[in-house]
């Protein structure tokens, strides 16, 4: 099965788990770099995401079409780009092609309520078809495969909002065919090379996981491997090998950081193919026809690649010559003669290139923004923090362009998940801050992943807990170091960033100077009571993580920012989308009125198009503009006027 990059994305989020997520007056005399607009490092990108036909003879890529992303198709080695997709309100934000080459298919949600439906387009022209046209249910995309160029594999929750049923969809008549009625709590399923279903992912009541299998479509399911909560966010399979009976596996069991191993689904011998010490397995390369494991990632302070095969160690070496910066393979064309290449640098645009296999050279094909090239973009460093127990934290410290790293006005950055991590790369708003003339630190606080299980399940119930201890510790050690005013802090961040914003007000309330929340939970209790349907089957690992609303119920009150408005001193800014699932408006709206009801400061921003996080262009830049002028009323960076027309 060709691994599309949003897949491995989404199994990644999913799993690991599944970021989501501006001509000029100034007001600070401490440099001279020339302030970049926001629209530049906000607004829509001129190319992106870029993907191959099966056949390698055709590109697509998403650009902006009458105001709104849309993707566009053009003949490789020829300039006859065209629109294919059509959409004027959200614009497309994920797409593939169609295993037969002759359609694009995307996924769209109605403004951000995340019941997706998957579309598809004929590249001859014409209107996109809804290919589940169910109103209020979302669609999963399991299984796509070459062989069977007309089909996919998709999880309906129709029948029962909770649970996902696999059905196969024929993407040329849009006929659906139940494959497996979902009794059994079902989160995830996994096919093998004949398209069969042979591998199903149960949470277990601890939070844990367990795998059944079935030796094909009419034998029964029997339990294959079992794992408990401790390695919930770092095991689990993504596939087979070409013989149908070798699972691929990311596994700490046993072990604490995430290994790339494989699993014998008829013998249960399992085999440790590759680990590191301290650093979980980050992401593969596989061939695209005979399923070889050929290269892993170890994402430390930089992305870092080992062969497997020494076959393709020469594509590695030229590839890391190609272009600076640390590169991902994103996408292959099925006679692996063509790759493309994605760099990503901490002070540029992200670059895009086609590399040829047979003659190890590569071909540039397009910066994502361009207009960055020449701009003055600040350098990002990793650094590292002790915590108050001893625990040594991760962070990325990035320092305005020319300015001394002493006494600046500095910004907290906190990521969301929490189980993800920040990485060195090109950040829109970490050199959004910089150019502003903040420094920025990026805290990957305990339970963030990528640095092995004891890390990651030092953070259970521990949310507002040693998780904001951390955010605590990191802040001081900036100010500690001399780079930071201790007088002009901000802590900033979304989703559970947003709610360390809070929290970290709340706990810490002479440490910051003011704090940007977006679409955070202010209620432990309420926010998990809101839990949308088809989350259903995460609960389990949520309540091991988190704590469950009654029996954790005071623990839960204890770390809830909305229970301790009254510690609150600073101005909060606030950000919300109506339809959020993830986090209801209710979780912002509640803490709003209660800081509003306590004489508080505080600004209130809600998008009516817009769920978890701000998908829409404009909506950006609306967001950004307000929380830049707020950001500089109160700890002194510069902002970019509005225009008055």
């Amino acid at each position: 099965m060709k691994k599309h990059p949003q897949f491995l994305k989404l199994w990644r989020i999913g799993f690991i788990g599944l970021a989501l997520i501006l001509l000029i007056s100034c007001t600070t005399k401490t440099t001279e770099t020339p302030l970049i607009p926001r629209n530049v490092l906000f607004g829509k990108p001129e190319k992106a995401n870029p993907q191959l036909s099966p056949d390698g003879k055709m590109l697509a890529y998403r650009a902006p079409d009458e105001g709104s992303m849309n993707v566009w198709v053009k003949t490789v080695g020829k300039d006859d780009d065209r629109a294919v997709t059509k959409d004027r309100h959200r614009g497309i934000m994920g797409y593939f092609w169609a295993p037969n080459g002759e359609q694009i298919l995307y996924i769209q949600d109605k403004d951000g309520d995340e019941n997706w439906h998957i579309w598809a387009v004929p590249l001859t022209g014409g209107d996109a078809r809804d290919l589940t046209p169910i109103d209020g249910v979302q669609a999963r995309i399991t299984a796509v495969d070459p062989e069977f160029p007309d089909e996919i594999l998709i999880g309906l929750n129709d029948r029962n909002p909770m649970l996902h049923d696999l059905h196969r969809l024929n993407l040329k008549t849009g006929k659906m065919t139940l494959e497996a009625q979902n009794d059994m709590g079902v989160a995830g399923w996994i096919a093998d090379h004949t398209f069969t279903v042979r591998i199903a992912m149960i949470m277990t009541p601890d939070g844990g996981l367990m795998l059944m299998h079935r030796k094909n479509a009419k034998s029964d399911w029997k339990p294959l491997i079992q794992w408990g909560n401790e390695d919930a966010l770092s095991t689990g399979a993504f596939g087979f090998a070409k013989d149908n009976q070798t699972l691929f596996m990311i596994n700490s069991i046993g072990a604490n950081t995430a290994e790339l191993r494989t699993l014998n689904v008829k013998t249960k011998e399992e085999k440790v193919i590759a680990a590191d010490p301290i650093y979980d397995i980050g992401g593969l390369m596989i061939q695209p026809k005979t399923y070889k494991l050929q290269a892993i990632r170890y994402s430390r302070d930089r992305a870092e690649w080992q062969a497997l095969d020494t076959a393709i160690q020469p594509d590695l070496d030229a590839l890391k010559q190609l272009h600076r910066g640390d590169f991902y393979v994103s996408d292959r064309t099925m006679d692996d003669k063509t790759w493309l290449v994605m760099y990503d640098v901490d002070n540029g645009p992200v670059a895009y290139y086609s590399y040829s296999v047979d003659s190890k050279k590569g071909t540039f094909l397009f910066y994502t923004r361009p207009e960055l090239k020449g701009l003055a973009l600040a350098e990002m460093k990793a650094v590292s923090v002790t915590a108050r127990d001893g625990m040594i934290i991760h962070c990325y410290l990035t320092v305005p362009l020319g300015m001394e790293a002493k006494n600046l006005p500095s910004i907290i950055n906190v990521h969301g998940g929490p189980w993800y991590r920040d990485s060195w790369g090109y950040h829109p708003e970490v050199q959004w801050m910089a150019n502003r003339g903040y420094a920025v630190l990026q805290v990957n606080f305990r339970g963030s992943t990528g640095y092995g299980k004891e890390y990651v399940n030092a953070a259970n119930k521990e949310w507002g807990g040693k998780m904001q201890d951390d955010v605590t510790d990191a802040t001081k050690w900036l100010i500690e170091q001399g780079i930071a005013d201790p007088k002009r802090i901000a802590i900033y961040g979304g989703s559970y960033g947003g709610f360390a914003v809070l929290s970290g007000v709340t706990k810490e309330p002479d440490l910051y100077t003011c704090g940007v929340d977006m679409c955070g939970p202010s209620n432990l209790i309420t926010w998990l009571n809101t839990m949308p349907p088809y989350m259903e089957m995460l609960k389990p690992m949520v309540h091991a993580r988190v704590g469950h609303p009654e029996k954790d119920a005071e623990m839960l009150r204890e770390r809830s920012p909305l229970f301790h408005v009254d510690k609150i001193k600073i101005p909060l800014f606030i950000a919300q989308g109506k339809n959020d699932p993830r986090v209801p408006v209710a979780e912002a709206i509640q803490i709003r009125d209660a800081l509003q009801k306590a004489g508080k400061t505080v600004e209130y921003m809600e998008f009516a198009d817009e769920g978890h996080g701000f998908a829409r262009p404009e909506n950006r830049l609306k967001f950004y503009a307000a929380a830049e002028k707020f950001l500089s009323d109160h700890i002194g960076g510069r902002f970019e006027a509005e225009k008055v027309e």
